[in-house]
């Protein structure tokens, strides 16, 4: 009888194991983490051993990973899946690259500010994704949040396929400093957030509006970053 017992109690909790664990985004292999323990190690494959570089403009930049395999597929269906449930792994992860891996040395203190998006690509995603990592980032390494900074006021189109020059006049009038933060930027130092550094087409269009209005950008930290920069910023060294 206690055997019996023993083997039912043991059959019942595999089964709840099976019924309470959500399949992971990628694979559909039933886990109880953010992906499956399979999954996760792709990932960290496309981690990056030199986070931190410099950009043709002027601002450091630390991207946790490169922007392919399965690190691609895992932002693409946090983005376009609506698999929310991966920012907090996805920006633990950018949060600790980012600490540990920031030039230190402006007098001010700082602040995080994500990349918006315009409010009919909000109304339409749901979610802001920068703003999703920013807010992990923001817990990991205690420093404040301003979610509201920059605001977006122009819808742009989608920048996947256009060239570097396009970007840029795509994303020339995109940005605008909120008033009501203003006062509250000028007295910090920024850090810019996204989930992609694609071109840098984006981050530069921002760090010039926020430097027009006094505000001092200190750099731009993104979960990937994409070889297509790196090879316009080979082009701009040479």
């Amino acid at each position: 009888m206690g055997t019996g017992q023993s083997l039912w109690q043991q059959a019942r909790h595999q089964l709840l194991t099976l019924f309470l664990a959500a399949p992971c985004p990628l694979c559909q292999r039933p886990t109880k983490t953010w992906l499956c323990p399979c999954c996760e190690r792709q990932v960290r494959l496309c981690q990056l051993s030199t986070p931190l570089q410099a950009s043709q403009f002027d601002l450091p930049v630390i991207s946790w990973g490169r922007y392919e395999g399965h690190l691609r597929r895992a932002i693409g269906v946090f983005k376009y899946d609506r698999q929310h449930h991966l920012a907090p792994g996805l920006g633990r992860e950018l949060g600790q690259t980012w600490q540990a891996h920031r030039p230190v040395g402006s007098s001010l203190p700082l602040t995080l500010v994500p990349i918006p998006l315009h409010p009919s690509k909000l109304q339409q995603r749901g979610f802001n994704q920068a703003e999703l990592l920013a807010l992990w980032v923001s817990r990991i390494s205690t420093v404040p949040l301003c979610p509201q900074g920059l605001l977006r006021v122009q819808a742009t189109e989608a920048q996947h396929h256009l060239s570097r020059r396009a970007r840029q006049q795509n994303l020339a009038q995109a940005f605008a400093i909120n008033p009501s933060q203003a006062t509250y930027l000028r007295r910090r130092s920024v850090w810019l957030v996204d989930d992609i550094f694609t071109s840098g087409a984006t981050a530069q269009a921002a760090t010039q509006v926020l430097r027009a209005g006094g505000i001092r950008v200190a750099g731009m930290c993104t979960l990937a970053r994409t070889e297509a920069w790196q090879s316009s910023l080979a082009r701009a060294k040479s």
